[in-house]
Order: C-alpha cells, then sequence, then structure tokens
C-alpha cells in the first residue's frame, strides 16, 4: 500500500504542479506536450509575439545580438516577430516507457551472464561456502534466514559488488539474493523483514571507489578530480549505518551483541585503512587502482567460480545456461514495475516539481541567515532517491553552471556518491519477485538517504567550505 499511496502522490503532484504552472506562468503553455510527447534536447516553440507588440528592451537586445536567453526561455527574431523557444530537459512519459522497456532489454545480457556464473558458483557449493563464512553476522541481522541458506551467499556477493562500485554484477547478484529471500516469505506478495533489511541496506549504496564521479570530475577540468574521494566514502558508510540502524530498531534486532559489533568495527577498521591507503596515492596511481582493482577482482572471482566447477566435476556450461535462462525471464518481468515507477518520475521532473522545492528550500533557509550555498547542489541530492541518471545529469549541470570545483559543484558530487537509486530499486528488486506490499521499506531507505544528505552537506562544508 505505501507504493501504491507515493506513486499515485507523485502523479497527482506533479498534474497539480504542471496546471499552476500552465495557469500562472507565461512561457509554460507547452507544459502538457512536454511532458506527454516531450524529447530530452528538443526545442519547442512556447509563444511569439508581433514586434510591435513586443516588450522594448528585449527588442534593443535582440537589435545587438542574434539569440537573448531569460528565465529558461530562448528569444529570437523571424522577421516581424519575436520568438520564445524553450529546450526539452526531460523526456516525457511516451519516451519514459520507451527509456525502460530499452533499459530492461539492456539488463537481459548482463543478467544472463551473472545468473549464469551464479548458477555455476550454487552447483559447485561456492555460495553455501561463502555462506557459513558470513554466517555468524547474516544471522543476527537476518534472523528469519536459517544458517547456511545460500541467500548468505547470494547478498554477500551483492554487497561486494556494490562495494567495488561494480553495479552491472550487483543487480543480477542482488536479484538472485531478493529470490532466496523470497523462497523464505510466507506471504509471497508482502516484503519480509530479510528482504527489506536487505534492499534498505543495497540502497545506502556503501562504496569504496566512487570511479564515475572521479572520472566525471576530471573530464569536467577539475584541478583534483579525486578530492571527493574521502567525503563521498564517508557519507556513504554514514547512510548504510543509518539503514541498518533504522531496520534493526523496526525489528527489534538488538545491535549490542558481539558478534554484530565485532564484524562492523572490523568492517570499519578495513574501510578506514583501505581509504587512508588510497589517499597516500597520487592522482594518476589512484585513477589506475580505481579502474583496475575492481574490474580485476571480478574476472578473479568468475575465475575462482569456474575452477571450484571443474573441481566439482559438475557440467558447468549447462550450469551456466540454466542460470542464464532465470536471468533473461527475470529481466523481462520486471518491465512494468519499471514502466510504472519511472513514469511517475518522469511526470514529477518534467512539470517542474523540483524547481519549486528547490526554491522553497533556499527561501526558508535564508529566514534563518543560515549559508544557502549547500542548496545549489541539492537538485543531485532530490533527484538522486529518483534516477541515478538523471542525478548524473544533475551533477554535471551542476559543475558546468558553477565550475567542478566550486562548493556546489564538489557538494553534488558527494551527494551523488552518497546513496542509491531508491525507487529504481524497490521497482526493479521487488518486481522481480512480484511484492507489491513494501510496508517500511521505502520510508527506511529514504530516512537513510536524508542521513547520506546531512552528512555530505556536512563534510562539503568541512572539506571544501
Amino acid at each position: 500500500m505505501a507504493l501504491t499511496r507515493i506513486w499515485s502522490a507523485f502523479i497527482v503532484i506533479a498534474l497539480l504542479v504542471a496546471s499552476y504552472k500552465f495557469l500562472a506562468h507565461d512561457g509554460d503553455q507547452q507544459i502538457f506536450t512536454e511532458m506527454v510527447i516531450g524529447k530530452t534536447g528538443d526545442t519547442i516553440k512556447v509563444k511569439e509575439t508581433p514586434l510591435q507588440k513586443a516588450d522594448l528592451a528585449l527588442v534593443t537586445v535582440l537589435d545587438s545580438t542574434s539569440r537573448f536567453t531569460q528565465k529558461g526561455l530562448v528569444y529570437k527574431k523571424e522577421g516581424e516577430k519575436i520568438v520564445a523557444t524553450k529546450l526539452v530537459k526531460v523526456n516525457g512519459i511516451i519516451e519514459t516507457c520507451k527509456d525502460a522497456v530499452n533499459l530492461c532489454f539492456g539488463l537481459i545480457g548482463i543478467m544472463a551472464l551473472f545468473m549464469g556464473f551464479m548458477s555455476i558458483a550454487e552447483q559447485a557449493g561456492g555460495v553455501r561456502f561463502l555462506s557459513r563464512i558470513i554466517g555468524p553476522f547474516f544471522s543476527k541481522i537476518f534472523p528469519e534466514v536459517p544458517k547456511g541458506h545460500p541467500a548468505h551467499g547470494h547478498m554477500m556477493m551483492n554487497f561486494s559488488a556494490n562495494l567495488l562500485g561494480l553495479d552491472n554484477a550487483a543487480t543480477p547478484f542482488g536479484i538472485k539474493a531478493m529470490e532466496s529471500l523470497q523462497e523464505l516469505n510466507p506471504v509471497k506478495d508482502r516484503a519480509s523483514n530479510a528482504q527489506i533489511m536487505f534492499l534498505c541496506l543495497h540502497a545506502s549504496g556503501l562504496t569504496l571507489i566512487p570511479v564515475s564521479i572521479i572520472a566525471i570530475r576530471a573530464g569536467a577540468g577539475a584541478k583534483n578530480a579525486t578530492d571527493i574521494f574521502v567525503p563521498c566514502m564517508i557519507a556513504t558508510f554514514v547512510a548504510t549505518m543509518a539503514a541498518l540502524l533504522i531496520v534493526s530498531i523496526r525489528q527489534r534486532i538488538r545491535l549490542f551483541q558481539p558478534v554484530i559489533l565485532a564484524w562492523i568495527l572490523s568492517l570499519s577498521a578495513i574501510v578506514a585503512a583501505f581509504v587512508w591507503y588510497l589517499t597516500t596515492l597520487d592522482k594518476s596511481s589512484l585513477e589506475f587502482f580505481s579502474g583496475s582493482f575492481g574490474n580485476g577482482l571480478l574476472l578473479l572471482i568468475l575465475l575462482l567460480i569456474v575452477a571450484g566447477g571443474i573441481y566439482k566435476k559438475i557440467d558447468i556450461f549447462s550450469a551456466f545456461i540454466d542460470g542464464a535462462k532465470g536471468g533473461f525471464e527475470t529481466a523481462i518481468r520486471i518491465i512494468p514495475y519499471l514502466v510504472g515507477m519511472l513514469v511517475a518520475i518522469s511526470m514529477l521532473r518534467s512539470s517542474g516539481t523540483f524547481d519549486f522545492l528547490i526554491e522553497g528550500f533556499r527561501q526558508f533557509f535564508a529566514l534563518f541567515g543560515t549559508d544557502t550555498r549547500f542548496v545549489d547542489g541539492l537538485p543531485t541530492a532530490l533527484v538522486r532517491p529518483f534516477s541515478g541518471g538523471a542525478a548524473r545529469g544533475m551533477m554535471v549541470d551542476t559543475m558546468r553552471s558553477a565550475g567542478a570545483d566550486s562548493f556546489a559543484g564538489r557538494l553534488a558530487s558527494v551527494l551523488q556518491g552518497s546513496s542509491d537509486t531508491t525507487f529504481y530499486v524497490i521497482a526493479v528488486y521487488f518486481g522481480a519477485v512480484n511484492v507489491k506490499n513494501t510496508r517500511y521499506a521505502i520510508g527506511s531507505m529514504l530516512l537513510a538517504d536524508l542521513a547520506g544528505i546531512i552528512t555530505s552537506i556536512i563534510l562539503a562544508y568541512i572539506f571544501f567550505g
């Protein structure tokens, strides 16, 4: 029911905001067209004004230049008229439907590959071996999952891929984990406690090396593209710990148990040591390490899976094909869920709802005399739970307008790396196992996102303020 209410609220709010802009804002008379058939990068004609009726100041400006931009509208002369056009920044719902299907089709090959290897690992006993290693810790935070259950191994594979920034591998491993947990779920259309805990930890996006963010900053001309590395690492770690705490409170899991504390402190020490080592590397060495370490480790894992299959004398290729078939079926099954979620998100973005929120934040904090520089980086934070690609675009746009080394540009980079795409995760992972009642999963994820956002802003002032 929570997902139904949120999805409905997105659509209603988007239409209300669009209606207000249509009635009250000059230049927004095409907003409904944008929301339905708009394509990113297209230019639409907003209005035409005869020269005799046009604003004199605008006419004077256009006498000396061919184009003039004001409040998002581009004005130019065409004969005896002044034409105002607008650049479409967001795909409408028709294009978004195509995007959702294309995204799922793009997942087919990746899902087939990694689920095929996962099938080999299961038949060779590798997943159960991994489950026994992580079992003492996972049995405490996932008390409903029996010790040694394959779900432990699947979740560990997902967390490891996330940690290394291997998004392509993390999704198939995560879906396999959800399917394993669904086998234990007594109410198949309702999220279990274990599924909620797993997804909240996954969506917090704990990542050691924000490879893509560093690459984008380098391309944007940052003097030191890696200066956001430590803040990103701290922010995403805080978000993960917040997710663990929030869900543990809801599920009445006692975190102050020796096993849990030992694992968390050990993980924290390992992460801290790893961060310290990376901070000792120069720029070129860090870029080489970040590009090679994760992918090299992934290839090593695949090699170990094949070697394990050979050692156990299983039919490796048949096992791979069996798993790959499941990957294909899963990628197709999530299409309706992804279409529904992405369309609602597209309506929110194309209606200008986020613009109203940003301006509201700016005015609210200005009332208390607070430094409002952080507001310029908030578009990335607001869009991040809805769409990773859109948040990346917001981050790039912030760096383009304010500068890669500006406070806003660096903050946007840290915010991009502080969490995962909550609503995409909800649509894909719950859609893969046909769970419709998500219970308190969304609220917990968004609270963890908020912890990451607040931490990112504080760290930005500490490191760059």
